[in-house]
């Protein structure tokens, strides 16, 4: 390189795509997941559920400030994270198996920034043609009154789509249709319109300008996937053996052999992320299959078999080369990797649903008073003081009584009530203040510390809950 040439760029600039409409099984697919989880994203929060009088009645919240996680008829406690924990891991274990099984369906079918930028190319194939029609705006360099009245009218409608995205998931975070009117009225906290605008930003940047890029550069699981993948996996793929040497015009008339593939590029108008699959496996390619919809038309159209470009297995190549027909699917999917990742799956889904149904609707925690750690009462006895955190998660209010087991010298008295028992309201907790007493003259323990048990109880069912203590010091004569 000559010292007066520019040094090469390490930035290439991108590439606009601008992809086909396709019709097809798999596109028909994309159409109907799009519509599903769109429709479950902007609907849930708007869903009621009656939990009765003094319980919010969305189906789907997060109620930040009380603390508390409500999913139809179950309740999560800030202290019950692990039902979230598990979820995250059967969410990641579901992926590991998917990912090992089809490739990167999940990019292709589901994921977020899939399903939004697949709506936004919708809504701009409606507003400015299909993909030779938006080319040539593309390239019209003069913006004249029609190019910019496409343009606006086609952002307009992309702002519209992100701020009903941001305004969705705020929704989740407290009663919609209150904070819904709260935000027209501008009487909604600021953190909601900060995240509402946010969100907006983001998706309307994401979805509309950079799409692909998000896949290709910022997303890490191009890079992991690879771990979960093996030979065994089923990808989309081009078949060379069969498509191979491609129709040119050149080549047919020196009468070279002649292979399925006419190279019509419908395959890579299709793509959304601008690849070709016929250069084989690429980190771009999100799996979405358009491109077998868009292949499996043209072979129609020419009297070729469909499946030039179709889901398929490494391992299958020799034998499809050699003739012979790919083993069956199910070979492929049930194999010791995903056995693997479907046995943990149900494992973790198992332990959940199991801890779900066992869990009690009532819980206490004891705290010790450590200063002073116990106090000698004028007639000799010796008083332990603790806290006393009773969890009421029924619906309704409950009397509870507080007893200890463990020494039968030792007995309770409660402040602020002269009964062994304390109210606890429907869905609330409750600190109470305890006293355990040791009588003067008791039996001593070898040491200064007795162990025993806390137990509360619920007066109207019977239910329990417990936990363990200990008393510092020795009653005297």
């Amino acid at each position: 390189m000559s010292s007066t040439d520019p040094a090469p760029s390490l930035y290439a600039a991108r590439e606009p795509i601008f992809p086909k409409r396709v019709s097809g099984n798999f596109r028909n697919l994309k159409w109907v997941i799009m519509a599903v989880t769109l429709g479950i994203y902007y609907i849930t929060p708007w869903i009621r559920w009656d939990r009765g009088a003094t319980l919010p009645d969305q189906a789907v919240l997060l109620d930040m400030a009380n603390r508390r996680f409500y999913f139809f008829w179950i309740e999560i406690w800030p202290h019950e994270f692990y039902f979230v924990a598990g979820l995250l891991i059967m969410a990641g274990l579901g992926l590991f198996l998917f990912t090992s099984a089809l490739g990167r369906v999940w990019c292709g079918y589901a994921c977020p920034q899939t399903v939004w930028t697949d709506l936004f190319m919708l809504v701009e194939r409606w507003i400015e043609g299909d993909r030779n029609a938006r080319l040539r705006l593309h390239r019209q360099k003069k913006m004249d009154f029609r190019k910019f009245r496409l343009n606006m009218t086609k952002w307009i409608a992309w702002l519209l789509i992100a701020v009903a995205t941001g305004g969705a998931w705020v929704f989740y975070f407290a009663d919609a249709p209150t904070l819904f009117v709260d935000l027209f009225t501008l009487n909604a906290h600021p953190i909601a319109y900060t995240t509402v605008a946010f969100l907006t930003a983001t998706t309307f940047f994401f979805g509309g300008f950079a799409r692909e890029q998000i896949c290709i550069y910022a997303c890490p699981w191009p890079r992991i996937q690879a771990a979960m993948m093996d030979e065994d996996t089923l990808v989309v793929g081009y078949r060379p053996w069969r498509g191979e040497p491609r129709k040119h015009s050149e080549e047919v008339k020196a009468g070279a052999p002649q292979g399925d593939c006419i190279d019509c590029m419908a395959c890579v108008n299709v793509c959304p992320v601008g690849i070709d699959i016929r250069d084989g496996q690429q980190l771009e390619c999100i799996t979405c299959a358009l491109c077998i919809d868009a292949c499996d038309e043209i072979m129609e159209k020419t009297g070729k078999p469909r499946g030039l470009i179709d889901y398929m297995a490494l391992s299958d190549e020799p034998r499809e080369r050699e003739g012979q027909p790919p083993k069956n699917i199910w070979k492929h999917i049930l194999r010791p990797r995903t056995i693997m990742y479907t046995s943990l799956w149900s494992i973790v889904g198992f332990a959940l649903v199991f801890a779900l149904f066992i869990r009690q609707d009532i819980e206490m925690t004891v705290a010790p008073v450590r200063n002073p750690t116990f106090v000698t009462l004028s007639d000799g006895s010796i008083r332990n003081t603790y806290d006393v955190r009773i969890l009421n998660k029924s619906g309704t209010s409950s009397q509870y009584s507080i007893f200890v087991k463990g020494d039968p010298t030792l007995r309770v008295q409660l402040e602020g009530t002269p009964y062994g028992s304390v109210e606890v309201a429907a869905d609330t907790q409750k600190l109470q203040r305890v006293y355990v007493i040791s009588p003067s003259g008791s039996v001593p323990t070898t040491s200064d510390r007795t162990e025993f048990r806390f137990w509360v109880e619920d007066l109207g069912n019977g239910d329990r809950a417990y936990a363990d203590s200990v008393f510092n010091g020795q009653a005297r004569n």
